[in-house]
């Protein structure tokens, strides 16, 4: 059976297309810099997920692009880039700080001549500057010191914005398989066992589903935990009634894929129920706004004003939508401020969250947007929240 991944065709094309863009912003070189946590900028161009190290990847106006690692990751990097050429900078060097005084490491003089880039004044686009450390950053610096360095984290989001089809094709793999693991948690999780047993469950089945990873840390909380909108499992015990938000993941060739609803261990009644619910109709609500064309804005805005219109205005935590790809948040958002419109092939996490003083749920899927809506990635959530026996 063929493995759903990025055919190494599209990498050079993505090369291609940044070249075009760079050129349109009238700069010289590229510059992209990842993490071990968010290395999508790099393995967008490259194919390469760096471990403990830094990354970077450096392109062309002219269409020519290079891999740059740490001083460890020559081999790893070699195997694993699509580039046809890789340099060792100590600037991406692992977090411990090593000098490696034997090492003769290559520059950024070395880099950008092996890529056609050339001259003292240039014009350097960095993407993204959350991503660059300032040691990254001084060496670009120290190697240039008359050029201009351009924030040019716009042209990633332009690039990765709009999905191909087997970006897409990934993703949906993803879907599949966090499917499955939610319904293997939901079959065994019981009263007595912790958030990071559940954890287990799911890792379990994405590995042998075959996901490379989970798409994001797994999300297993229970009652007073679930109001934290962005949280790690912990060893607590479930207990009867709890409120549980499952958000589990996979990732496919770089690709994560979450969807998350809520359960609860027995009955959900009276307030706590309304809250659940309400959450659900936000959610149902949002992906009936959803299709090329429309200002991101105004969904954005409706989507709070639902939320005062229904009493919920103190519950509400941030918007409807946010894009998804190869980090499962990822630009661009779908805010009250956005100023663009939604675009066929854009693909989003319908995320829905709602927050109390002892509790929170979300629920949370993947679409792409189509001319007149969108294309479900994944199974639709629960038409309530599901009640476990316990």
């Amino acid at each position: 059976m063929s493995r759903i991944c990025i055919p190494d065709h599209e990498y050079k094309e993505r090369v291609a297309r940044a070249a075009e863009l760079i050129k349109k912003a009238g700069l010289d070189v590229l510059i992209v810099n990842s993490t071990e946590s968010d290395y999508a900028n790099v393995r967008y161009f490259s194919g390469f997920w760096p471990l403990f190290e830094r990354a970077g990847v450096a392109i062309s106006a002219g269409g020519d692009a290079a891999l740059m690692v740490g001083p460890e990751s020559r081999e790893f990097g070699g195997d694993r880039n699509k580039l046809d050429k890789i340099f060792v900078l100590k600037a991406y060097r692992e977090g411990a700080d090593p000098s490696y005084p034997e090492l003769q490491a290559d520059t950024y003089h070395d880099v950008f001549k092996a890529i056609g880039v050339e001259g003292k004044k240039l014009r350097i686009g960095v993407a993204s500057f959350l991503d660059t450390s300032v040691t990254i950053y001084n060496a670009i610096v120290d190697a240039f010191p008359e050029a201009e360095i351009v924030d040019a984290n716009s042209i990633m989001i332009a690039l990765r914005s709009i999905k191909t089809a087997s970006e897409i094709a990934c993703l949906r793999e993803g879907y599949r398989i966090a499917e499955l693991a939610t319904k293997q948690v939901i079959k065994e999780i019981k009263p007595g066992m912790t958030e990071l047993q559940m954890v287990g469950v799911a890792q379990r089945v994405i590995y042998e589903q075959g996901a490379e990873y989970e798409g994001l840390p797994m999300y297993v909380f229970s009652e007073a935990s679930t109001r934290h909108a962005i949280s790690r499992s912990s060893h607590r015990e479930f207990q009867k009634g709890d409120i549980v938000q499952l958000n589990l993941s996979a990732k496919i060739d770089g690709y994560s894929a979450a969807i998350g609803y809520p359960v609860v261990l027995g009955k959900l009644e009276g307030r706590r129920k309304e809250v659940v619910m309400f959450g659900r109709e936000a959610h149902i609500w949002t992906q009936n706004q959803v299709k090329a064309g429309v200002p991101a804005s105004k969904i954005a805005k409706d989507f709070y004003q639902y939320y005062v219109d229904n009493g919920f205005k103190d519950n509400f935590v941030y918007g409807p939508l946010h894009g998804t790809g190869m980090i499962e948040v990822e630009a661009p958002w779908c805010e009250t401020s956005s100023t663009y419109d939604l675009q066929e092939n854009m693909c989003y996490q319908i995320d829905t969250y709602i927050s109390t003083d002892t509790f929170g749920v979300r629920w949370e899927k993947g679409i792409a947007v189509t001319k007149d809506g969108f294309d479900m990635l994944c199974p639709e959530v629960p038409e309530t929240c599901i009640e476990i026996d316990c």
